[in-house]
């Protein structure tokens, strides 16, 4: 008989009543080689054939049931036709479907092109639905009967569904095509949703806890799915995190005037890298502060620790509380790291004697304030720290009884920040005695009064500290700039307004110094706008000013101003006895002193001036403005550096004359506290020279060490010694301290980035116990945050790809020392990927940039010259059909989802993380396998374990869609998470990629 369809086929075979290996052997017969069975739609036939009447057809069920046994039809293709049956009132049609199901839906697999996968994926859904449909019809039945008396029948019906929701449900790789099927088709997960709700209704009422209590955990299943990528277990044996210490310890050390979010964000990312549970987070932060504050030398660092723990943190933690999910949470998690605090005893007790107060009184009020506390927790924990006061060692001896803590005095100097900042440009000085910004003609009596009163004692570091902590300083410092602009020239002035006039500009220019060499000089610059006039302070400061990591030529024409304004101040000089001040245009005269310097220092040198003259000239300069002297030692300093040992005793002499004091009676107003400052500021200008050219000057004391952290290094020690000394020792202790921090700053300042990464990873691959390289690594992530842009682009561009590629080195990355390198690697990758797109702290902008390489070479912006490594991976594509269609069987193996989100590839940090990515699928797709095999094996693991999901934003883009593939051959690598983790599902492209790979597992 000449068989005309499908369907004729299985009627054929019903009524002849053959076997099913016979019908399968006839079937082919009948259909020739090329339509494969699912084009052909057997299992919708033979599903449809087999439901007719009240009852299933048993022998067309048992062809159906052997097509799936031998493969014939696909399982997408049956759970398709499945899911069309929708008369749940037939009992037996409904049973018998549950059973098919029962045979494959723990054991779904797929080995055919990626759109069958996809197949498989939405198929899955569908029968999903159809469970859940049938799930809520049978309860449905199962109350009708119960009210009529007839319950076993709905029962079992319901027992049935339920049982496969469960079985389904229960399969990790079924969830994980569920999850892919739900991005793809987002409109039936919606429904999905529903009849999730549905169902919950119907099953409120059910009186079988066993039933209720298995269609909860279904409900509970299915609503993971869409999040069971950001399921993490945190580290709950661990009490100590040395990164969050050393984190915070660098940013309150080196970078007060840093953004609030960027800290945030940093800390957020070693949170989730680290699994901290928040409560323990929150306690190393408040740690840290306390540590950096008992560390923190006497001066102006107290005080930027002062500012930093009670101004700063509690402004972090405000912000962290947005990133967390509740805010009633986060309020619980304070408390209990407060509650942990109030344990450490000893390190409160210090604090609170190195500080003269109650230091955790004052943190916990300002959270308070803040809303991080409830007034509850608040007054708990005050009276729990007094009741442990009581035992404590004396707090305060005679001397520091009655001197106010600076806890108090940073607290109270933020809001007179804020008001001078409020008070608008239009107000009288008078009614806002604060501002800055007033019209500084109508009462700069006044003005000069507040600023004496700011440069006496610590009034002015004390505004400075709060304003760099609370992100006010840029605008703070502006204020100085413009009364500085406003003071350069007077015009019919008498001698009165005059000495106001150079007061107020010395002032206003000195602070502005101090401003630069305690902050940064970014603080200072405003933002560049076109055609705008740049103030005649920014003006000298970045071109005269010496500072760290900048040489200046002291033959630059900013130091060669006219000649005839030159002769006349050389002359005013030489021949006054004292500096004029009426009419004087101050930003002349700083800027043509150095060429007066000049002159000067020849005439001294071929003998035409005495020593004598030279004395009252330096007098003359220092005597009423100490900005003229700040001046000259700018370009005395770039001179000395150019000069030979033997010519440089006069510059260093004249020096020491501009440095010293002018004991006389003939001085303007505030001249005292000028002094103090003016010192400060020469002292960290000589600084560099001074120990270049081991000279000693003395600057006049003022009892506080104005550069605390400066020449930390041993004399005569290679830095090498130096370095794996101070590392030996941080690794010992388990944390990093405020003085480690600036010697590794200094090593890696005068080392470069490649020296001293390179040598510190030498040091992690030398240890040989797990407990320790954990540690190292946790260590060597904090001290990287001196640079992590830097450092990350000569880790992952040179150091990993020298080690992965040479085998004489591969015996370095056994474990332990290979896996915590693995660790390392993806840490400083995610951390320099998150921050890159903002802007350079103020500790890394000072350093002088050194060109690492040309990152160009390491990934061509087109495909007409591809790099080598392009090349090799390109001519070994054993796996390049991965996708369905023939034309994409050329398909590069180096396409990555970066590639399609168009990221940009100019971008040195990109390219580092491209080639090291297609360095990885070469090392996967090779034939070789050893140490560096398994290292690439733990970073991945590491970048699943640190990743929520390899979506736009994580470094995981940059993975080729071939190395997928490769990577679930790794058996530590073939779970359904991992390629769900490792995949950017947000592309076509990449949720086919990834159904292709769970669907062969």
């Amino acid at each position: 008989m000449k068989v005309v369809n499908l369907k004729q086929a299985i009627l054929q075979a019903w009524k002849e009543r053959w076997s099913d290996y016979q019908w399968a052997i006839n079937m082919k017969k009948f259909f020739p080689k090329g339509a494969t069975w699912d084009i052909l739609n057997l299992a919708d036939a033979l599903l449809e054939q087999a439901m007719i009447g009240p009852s299933p057809n048993p022998l067309i069920l048992s062809y159906l049931k052997y097509a799936i046994s031998s493969q014939m039809v696909s399982y997408s293709s049956v759970l398709t036709a499945i899911s069309k049956f929708d008369d749940f009132s037939r009992d037996l049609c409904v049973q018998a479907l549950l059973d098919i199901m029962d045979m494959f839906c723990d054991r779904l697999s797929c080995h055919g092109k990626a759109e069958e996968c996809i197949g498989l994926c939405r198929a899955l859904l569908s029968a999903l639905h159809w469970l859940l449909r049938c799930t809520a019809a049978s309860a449905e039945r199962l109350r009708e009967g119960l009210e009529a008396g007839t319950p076993a029948a709905g029962e079992k019906q319901l027992a049935m569904c339920l049982q496969r929701l469960e079985k389904t449900l229960s399969s990790t790789k079924n969830r994980a095509l569920l999850h892919i099927a739900k991005l793809e088709e987002a409109s039936s997960w919606t429904a999905i949703e529903h009849s999730l709700l549905k169902l919950g209704e119907i099953l409120a009422n059910l009186s079988n806890p066993q039933l209720r209590s298995q269609a909860e955990q279904c409900g509970t299943l299915i609503r993971s799915i869409p999040t069971m990528l950001s399921v993490h277990a945190e580290q709950m044996h661990k009490t100590g995190f040395p990164t969050v210490h050393a984190v915070i310890l660098l940013e309150g050390t080196m970078n007060l005037t840093g953004e609030t979010q960027s800290l945030v964000e940093q800390l957020t990312m070693v949170k989730r890298m680290q699994h901290i549970p928040t409560p323990l987070f929150v306690l190393e932060i408040w740690k840290a502060c306390f540590v950096g504050l008992i560390e923190s030398p006497e001066g102006t660092e107290e005080l930027k620790w002062t500012a930093f723990t009670f101004l700063k943190i509690p402004q972090v933690l405000v912000k962290l509380k947005k990133y967390s999910h509740g805010d009633k949470d986060f309020t619980e998690d304070v408390n209990c790291a407060f509650e942990f605090l109030l344990k450490l005893t000893p390190l409160l007790d210090k604090a609170d004697q190195r500080c003269n107060c109650d230091c955790t009184n004052f943190l916990l009020q300002e959270c308070g304030k803040q809303g991080l506390l409830s007034e509850a927790s608040v007054n708990n924990l005050m009276a729990k720290r007094k009741a442990d006061r009581e035992h404590a060692p004396q707090q305060k001896s005679g001397e520091n009884a009655n001197i106010q803590p600076n806890i108090q005095l940073i607290l109270r100097a933020e809001p007179t920040v804020t008001n001078i900042l409020k008070c608008s440009s239009g107000l009288d000085f008078l009614s806002c005695p604060q501002t800055m910004d007033a019209d500084h003609s109508k009462s700069p009596e006044g003005l000069l009064g507040v600023l004496g009163h700011m440069l006496s004692g610590k009034s002015l570091d004390l505004l400075l500290a709060a304003a760099a902590a609370t992100g006010k300083l840029k605008s703070f410092a502006r204020k100085f700039i413009n009364l500085n602009e406003f003071t350069t020239y007077g015009s019919e002035e008498s001698t009165k307004p005059a000495s106001v006039r150079a007061l107020l500009f010395d002032i206003s220019f000195l602070m502005l110094c101090h401003v630069a060499q305690t902050y940064g000089s970014e603080v200072i610059l405003s933002e560049s706008r076109t055609g705008a006039e740049v103030p005649f302070f920014e003006t000298w400061m970045q071109t005269c000013m010496p500072e760290e990591g900048k040489i200046l030529n002291p033959d630059h024409p900013c130091f060669r101003p006219d000649s005839t304004k030159v002769e006349s101040l050389v002359a005013l000089l030489n021949n006054s006895s004292e500096m004029k001040l009426v009419q004087m245009k101050w930003h002349e005269a700083c800027l043509s002193i150095s060429a007066a310097i000049l002159e000067i220092l020849n005439a001294w040198e071929n003998g035409v001036l005495a020593f004598e003259s030279i004395q009252k000239i330096t007098d003359n300069i220092k005597g009423k403005v100490c900005s003229l002297a700040v001046c000259a030692v700018a370009w005395l300093v770039a001179h000395v550096r150019m000069l030979g040992l033997d010519e440089r005793e006069k510059s260093l002499q004249m020096i020491r004359q501009l440095a010293g004091p002018l004991f006389s009676e003939n001085t303007l107003q505030f001249y005292n506290e000028r002094v103090v400052i003016m010192n400060s500021i020469l002292e960290r200008m000589c600084a560099d020279v001074l120990q270049q050219t081991a000279t000693q000057i003395k600057f006049p004391s003022t009892g506080v060490d104005t550069m605390p952290y400066w020449n930390l290094l041993p004399p005569k020690r290679p830095i090498k010694e130096v370095l794996t000394d101070i590392f030996a020792k941080v690794l010992e202790k388990g944390w990093v301290d405020s003085r480690s921090i600036h010697i590794f700053d200094t090593l890696l300042h005068m080392g470069g980035v490649y020296w001293f990464c390179n040598n510190l990873i030498k040091e992690l691959l030398k240890e040989t116990r797990k407990e320790h390289t954990l540690r190292a690594v946790e260590l060597l992530y904090s001290i990287f945050c001196l640079d992590m842009q830097q450092v990350t682009l000569v880790l992952l561009g040179h150091i990993l790809p020298g080690l992965l590629t040479d085998s004489s080195k591969w015996h370095s990355l056994m474990d332990p020392p290979g896996t915590a390198l693995a660790k390392l690697a993806v840490w400083c990758a995610l951390s320099s990927y998150s921050s890159h797109k903002g802007q350079a702290s103020t500790r890394q902008k000072k350093r002088h940039r050194e060109d690492i390489e040309d990152y160009i070479s390491l990934f061509p912006l087109d495909d007409v010259q591809p790099s080598k490594l392009m090349r090799l991976l390109s001519s070994n594509e054993d796996d390049a059909n991965i996708l369905s269609s023939p034309t994409d069987r050329s398909m590069s193996s180096s396409l990555s989802a970066s590639q399609l989100h168009t990221v940009n590839m100019r971008d040195p940090l990109n390219r580092v993380l491209a080639n090291l990515f297609l360095l990885i699928s070469s090392i996967l797709g090779s034939r070789t396998a050893g140490p560096h095999t398994q290292f690439v094996q733990w970073f991945m693991e590491e970048c699943v374990d640190c990743l929520e999901q390899g979506g736009r934003g994580s470094v995981l883009q940059f993975m080729p869609f071939t190395t997928v593939s490769e990577l679930v051959k790794v058996s530590a690598m073939s779970s359904p998470k991992v390629v769900l983790a490792i995949t950017d599902l947000s592309l076509p492209l990449g949720r086919q990629v990834a159904a292709k790979a769970i669907a062969a597992l």
